[in-house]
């Protein structure tokens, strides 16, 4: 199975959105490269399909909006998670 495709940037939402549910094993992904120190550009190449050589201010931006929003689900989307919301 494979998730949608990744938008630039991820949706803002205050609450977990569809999007971050079809997305969470990227979101995964990203934490852990970014928890072993790996180069963004590896990570966009290999994580997101996204050759920064070719692509390299979206990929950059992707990497990065990407990341920051899955560190907001450790943050805070988590409760989501947690109440049930997102689980349906």
């Amino acid at each position: 199975m494979t998730s949608p495709a990744l938008q630039d940037e991820p949706p803002k939402a205050p609450t977990v959105t569809d999007y971050d549910r079809a997305h969470a094993v990227i979101y995964l992904r990203l934490l852990d490269a970014a928890a072993d120190g790996a180069d963004w550009r590896e990570v966009a190449r290999i994580v997101l399909g996204l050759d920064p050589a070719t692509h390299g201010d979206r990929a950059r931006r992707v990497h990065d909006s990407h990341l920051a929003r899955a560190r907001w689900m450790t943050e805070a989307g988590y409760r989501d998670l947690l109440a049930g919301s997102a689980l349906h």
